[in-house]
Order: structure tokens, then sequence, then C-alpha cells
């Protein structure tokens, strides 16, 4: 399906697109950073420069050791939310275990989600298994999510796992695939 004038287009959700992720030395690193965030900045100016719905999710930690005072939370800056783009902050992996977010989503009906960005395996992968359970479509742009390093095996097969997991619950699809040469966008 091509998006046309008259359909709703759908939400990006944009997750977890923190700067901890990008901090060498730190255990959430990611390897392919810099190409995930490439293609998270060309979807969020693809929705952007049509006038879509972008919505961003950052994981707050609550445990007793997270340092509220820390900049490892802050936006990529190049991909911070802008005025009207709404913006939901979570304590568990779920962006539904913020209730402001559970609650925005219970309240559309006939909604289409895009999820791009980091913690593929714990907030886009509950996220999406979350959403499922409670009738919501999503759809991951595979070449626009990544996960952390994972501590053994190697990392593109894991992620190839966990995709393949997603895949179970939303639809996966390749950002080439998704947006067309003439820039319209096929869900």
């Amino acid at each position: 399906m091509t998006i046309s004038i008259h359909d709703d287009p759908p939400i990006l959700i944009c997750a977890d697109l923190q700067t901890e992720y990008l901090t060498e030395g730190r255990s959430h690193v990611i390897s392919d950073a810099e190409a995930i965030t490439s293609r998270c900045l060309e979807l969020m100016t693809v929705w952007r420069s049509n006038l879509w719905p972008v919505m961003h999710l950052k994981r707050i930690a609550q445990a007793a050791w997270f340092n509220p005072a820390s900049n490892l939370t802050d936006w990529i800056a190049e991909l911070k939310p802008r005025p009207g783009e709404l913006a939901f902050e979570h304590p568990l992996p779920s962006a539904y275990s913020s209730s402001r977010f559970a609650e925005y989503m219970a309240n559309m009906r006939d909604i289409r989600c895009v999820l791009c960005g980091f913690s593929l395996d714990e907030t886009i992968l509950s996220t999406v298994v979350d959403g499922f359970h409670r009738s919501h479509r999503y759809q991951v742009v595979s070449d626009a999510v990544a996960c952390r390093r994972p501590g053994v095996g190697e990392a593109a097969s894991y992620k190839l796992a966990v995709v393949k997991v997603i895949g179970n619950y939303a639809r996966v699809q390749a950002s080439t695939d998704l947006i067309g040469a003439s820039g319209k966008i096929a869900v």
C-alpha cells in the first residue's frame, strides 16, 4: 500500500536515540550507530518534510544507581524532538510503561506506527509485543534499528535473531522498501 493524500500517514516512533548508545566504553554502545543514526535521520526528514507525526521515546532508568544529572540520556543532537513532536519517557523497556504513552495509544483508532532507533532488543521488542496484544499495528524498519553490543556472539546474528522474533508481532521492512525512489511511503 502506498500512502496517498487521503490516507492517514503512520506515526514515526524514534526509540531511545540517546547519547549513551554512542559513548565509547559503555556496555550499551552500538557498533553500527553511525549508519543507524543516518537512516533514522533520513526517515525523520521524510516525515517532517511531509508534516507527518513524529514521536520520540526516551528510556529513563529508575534504578538506585541511575544518576539523573548525567547527560548520557540526552537526545542525540540532530535527532532530538522538535516543537510539536510528542516525546515520552518510559522507565521500563516497553514504551507502554509510560502511562502517558499508553493513554495516548489507547485513544488512537486505526493507528499505524513505524519504529526506528536504538535498543532493538529492549524498547523496540517489548513495545511491539505489548502493542500487538493491544491490537496496535507496528512496522519495524530493519536497517534503521540497532541492538546494544551483546556480551557474546556476533552482533549481526544477534540482531537478525531479534528482528526474526519481532516479525512474529510486527511487519519488518527495509528503509528502501518503505520509502521508494518517488519519496512515497509504502506501508
